[in-house]
């Protein structure tokens, strides 16, 4: 299938790298900007504010105090500038498609954003009195209530921070109720197909981790999980859809097994995206899911946070779950039941896994999501996501290796792999070489279990024209690299900086900034960072 233009546009781009010989006084490009270190613009000397002297006095910090910070002097507009030019260099969802896989970065509508700041949701602080907080109690109680409704579940876990930390909320209420059985299991089996962070987590519950090989389809063998299963199995933790973009279709078969030998199911629940609405987990046998907001209900994600993960739960395992959670009393009113004293609220509660009931900002985002879709639109959000992962993944599979399109539909996510590239060149060089064509590269090498993985999820909120610019782009790339165009390991040559030494940048990071020495030289970021 061949799409050179297929919607019209018009790639300006030159096809030669002729522009990266020309050269300007001031380093700049036109509008893109070249932008130093703080270090390098402000003067050690001086200070964009005048402050008056500060009287000397003696020192309370017991020779701990700080002296020299050695900081840059800006005035307001330099400051201003050097940010705003720092996030020129940047890619964000609002200047295109995110396409990396198994993490849904997709638009935010603004609607959310405004709710989110509304007063009472947006300048409350967690210590107020309950009774000045009833509007944010009731949102918390009905965000809840929703997540339980469209998940099939018993109750849910509102406090966790996101997927890792429901992660270890699901174990927990799992070690708690395999303890008030007086059950004491240690292996936890994670198939291959899962996300990294479930094994990781279970370890760091104290569980003995096994896996679970994957079939030739992508999914869980079945036959292996059975022949695994025993007296020392508390919990399976499986991903579904899964990490290879698919959907596990023996899932009912596999909770079956699980609860018949004892242990309990744990979803992932990154990827409820692609089934929201669609499918209930809970129908499917799941004890425990969390689900990050930041991805299904589209709040902001990415950029070390805010992020949000509420685990809901099973009917077996609801009466272990953490405090606080926020109940409704027959009068109407709210309340935040938080205190572990509170026997005849949760007796059976595993404990507290935060200071305070959550994030705020992502359940107003979230549940306003919720309501302004409704139970169709929700669908849509699903179906959409699945029909533009597989518009890409027929789009490009006869020229990029696709190693589960034999399998059927994928979900939200497809797969490829750097089988067919010329020697030499690899996914590292076709990521690269999307950075010159104005997007974001794919996730890189993961699952693991596909050599040289692209995983690539478009979202539903990308549209026909939007995908087939993408997939142009990634065409023309994809046949360079299996024609052993060697230009690609010089890639990115139009980005604001060239490719890095990565290993040797995360070996050897320089954390520091050394002022020049007097004859110019200098080892510091400067030196590292400075040029092209």
């Amino acid at each position: 299938m061949s799409t050179p233009n297929p919607t019209g546009w018009r790639p300006t781009a030159p096809s030669t790298l002729e522009t990266t010989a020309v050269t300007t006084t001031t380093g700049n490009r036109a509008l893109m900007l070249e932008e130093p270190l703080l270090f390098e613009i402000g003067n050690r000397n001086q200070t964009g504010v005048d402050f008056d002297p500060v009287k000397s006095g003696a020192s309370r910090l017991g020779g701990l105090d700080r002296n020299g910070l050695d900081l840059p002097g800006l005035s307001e507009p330099e400051t201003v500038r050097h940010y705003t030019r720092l996030s020129r260099q940047n890619y964000a969802i609002d200047l295109g498609l995110f396409p990396l896989g198994s993490c849904t970065m997709k638009h935010n509508p603004r609607l959310n954003e405004k709710v989110a700041r509304l007063p009472g949701f947006g300048d409350i602080h967690p210590l107020q009195p309950q009774e000045t907080v009833q509007g944010a109690l009731q949102c918390i109680n009905e965000l809840a209530f929703w997540l339980i409704d469209l998940t099939g579940m018993h109750g849910v876990a509102m406090s966790p921070k996101a997927g890792a930390h429901g992660e270890l909320c699901g174990l927990l209420c799992i070690r708690a109720a395999l303890e008030a059985r007086g059950d004491a299991r240690e292996v936890v089996l994670v198939p291959e197909s899962a996300h990294g962070t479930n094994p990781a987590t279970a370890a760091f519950c104290g569980y003995r981790v096994e896996d679970i090989p994957a079939t030739k389809d992508g999914r869980v063998d079945l036959g292996a999980l059975k022949a695994r299963l025993g007296p020392d199995v508390a919990a399976v933790m499986i991903t579904n859809p899964n990490t290879c973009g698919l959907f596990e279709p023996d899932m009912k078969a596999i909770s079956d097994a699980v609860h018949a030998a004892g242990a309990f199911v744990y979803c992932d629940g990154a990827n409820f995206n692609a089934i929201v609405g669609k499918v209930r987990p809970g129908d499917l046998g799941v004890d425990a899911m969390h689900i990050n907001l930041h991805k299904t209900f589209s709040t902001p994600h990415g950029g070390g946070g805010p992020g949000s993960g509420p685990v809901v739960l099973s009917e077996a395992l609801a009466p272990f779950g953490p405090l606080p959670f926020a109940a409704k009393y027959p009068d109407g009113s709210y309340r935040l039941i938080e205190e572990e004293s509170a026997g005849e609220e949760h007796p059976r509660t595993f404990g507290r896994m935060t200071a305070f009931h959550g994030q705020m900002g992502m359940f107003t985002r979230a549940l306003t999501y919720i309501l302004s879709h409704g139970a169709d639109g929700l669908r849509q959000v699903a179906e959409d996501s699945v029909l533009n992962a597989n518009y890409i993944l027929r789009s490009l599979e006869d020229v990029l290796d696709a190693p589960f399109a034999h399998s059927g539909p994928c979900m939200h996510e497809a797969i490829f792999s750097d089988k067919g590239f010329a020697e030499g060149l690899s996914t590292i060089d076709v990521a690269k070489g999307l950075i010159d064509e104005g997007f974001h590269p794919m996730t890189m090498y993961f699952p693991l279990v596909v050599h040289g993985a692209m995983l690539v999820e478009p979202t539903e909120t990308e549209s026909k024209a939007g995908l087939d610019q993408f997939i142009a782009a990634l065409r023309s790339i994809a046949e360079r690299a299996r024609a052993g165009d060697e230009s690609l390991k010089a890639a990115p040559v139009f980005a604001p900086r060239r490719r890095l030494d990565e290993t040797q940048a995360a070996r050897k990071p320089v954390l520091s900034y050394n002022h020049p020495a007097p004859d110019g030289s200098s080892t510091g970021l400067g030196a590292h960072f400075g040029g092209g």
